[in-house]
């Protein structure tokens, strides 16, 4: 018989809770698992969602991270649009907002994060929306219509996507963002200016270093308004402006937090029956040398696994170099560490080409890598990245010299 020291809660069903259920059912096949989701869907991958599932060329269930039918076969109780309003390290006990109650042995947070709400007057309009959830994506999809305007604020992996899709779907498309360059939290500038060309070749105006002021109702569309005066119109208006944790119930507990839910190498949080997993989470990354919270399908599930393993009682530190990737019209980008500083990039591969590798280097270390519809490169600048030896530039800069036999030496 199953008792509540043995029995394992996840609250949050998306890619990392998810994760944990599933390997550590693989690891052991008698523990209680409860998965608890606040959503109506079993757990499903995100990135599909700004990509084919909006664009209409793909189902949402292909999304799921296995058939709906899986986790009961498996002896996993999924708890669907449950949501836990309180922790109780005392008793061990959470309390849901239905007023029930339930106990754990071990309990794992995977609470993911929010979209960062836009601070202006109209961010509550009705053509405003943010795209995170199934839920989303099918309010969305509605207004993605053969000439309709709309406007993405914020050039990051989610307007970018977004803004792909209108045009593919025939919209005419703003991108708004307060940064000088698309994608600053991830990419080298003069990789930026790039994608962004990519976007302008197909149509897509993009206002850089440019504040909302507010946004207004115009008859049956929005105004966003600039804060030199420009009024932008749109009959849909997508807001992707970076994510918030949600460490609301964590920080409720008493459990550390620091832009995010602090954790060790295996998971564990200040409470030693309390782990942590994926978004939601801050980490030392000992490849990087620092602390972070990472915002990535690699993370949610790598980082899953390892805190299934630490519970089942193989744990192993879990270390991952970031990695990243977005695809946006017929173009694969794909960005591989997450250096907190660079000197230069290498060019290897014209980029008016299309097809190139951008290699980060900090003095003689190659530091970082993206690539455009190159993704051979990136396991190859991995590798030199976590060998950390010195590499000649004209090597790398030389398409005709191998990657493969530079990370031999």
């Amino acid at each position: 018989m199953q008792t509540d020291r043995e029995t394992v809660v996840i609250v949050g069903a998306g890619q990392a809770g998810a994760w944990v259920a599933i390997t550590l059912r693989g690891l052991d096949p008698d523990r209680r698992i409860v998965l608890i989701g606040d959503e109506a869907h079993p757990p499903y991958e995100r990135p599909p969602l700004s990509k084919a599932i909006l664009a209409g060329k793909a189902g949402i269930e292909s999304a799921y991270i296995r058939p709906s039918t899986f986790y009961a076969d498996n002896r996993i109780e999924l708890m669907l649009n449950g949501r836990v309003g309180h922790i109780n390290r005392g008793r061990n006990r959470l309390t849901l907002d239905d007023g029930s109650t339930l106990d754990y042995g071990t309990l794992v947070l995977a609470t993911g994060c929010r979209p960062r709400r836009l601070a202006v007057e109209g961010a509550d309009l009705p053509q405003v929306h943010t795209l995170r959830t199934i839920a989303d994506v099918e309010k969305i999809a509605d207004r993605l219509k053969p000439r309709s305007r709309v406007v993405a604020i914020g050039a990051g992996f989610i307007g970018l996507e977004f803004a792909a899709v209108a045009v593919e779907a025939g919209c005419s498309v703003v991108v708004v963002d307060a940064a000088p360059h698309a994608m600053g939290r991830v990419i080298d500038r003069s990789v930026a200016e790039v994608v962004a060309a990519a976007h302008e070749g197909r149509g897509v105006d993009f206002c850089f270093s440019a504040a909302i002021e507010r946004i207004e109702p115009d008859g049956d569309h929005a105004a966003v308004v600039l804060g030199s005066g420009k009024r932008l119109l749109a009959d849909l208006v997508i807001v992707g402006i970076g994510a918030v944790p949600n460490t609301d119930l964590a920080e409720a507990a008493g459990l550390a937090c620091d832009d995010g839910i602090v954790v060790n190498a295996f998971g564990r949080t200040d409470d030693p029956k309390i782990f942590a997993v994926g978004d939601v989470t801050r980490h030392f990354n000992p490849l990087l040398g620092r602390s972070l919270r990472l915002e990535s399908w690699q993370n949610a599930q790598n980082q899953g696994i390892a805190v299934a393993k630490a519970i089942a009682g193989t744990a192993t530190p879990y270390a991952d170099l970031p990695w990243f990737w977005s695809d946006q019209y017929d173009t694969n980008l794909q960005i591989i560490g997450a250096p907190a500083v660079w000197d230069r990039i290498i060019w290897r591969g014209p980029p008016e080409s299309g097809k190139f590798t951008a290699i980060y280097m900090n003095g003689e270390r190659v530091v970082a890598g993206n690539s455009m519809n190159n993704a051979r490169d990136i396991r190859f600048i991995k590798q030199l990245i976590l060998n950390g030896t010195a590499v000649p530039d004209a090597a790398l800069a030389d398409p005709s010299t191998s990657l493969a036999q530079l990370v031999k030496g």
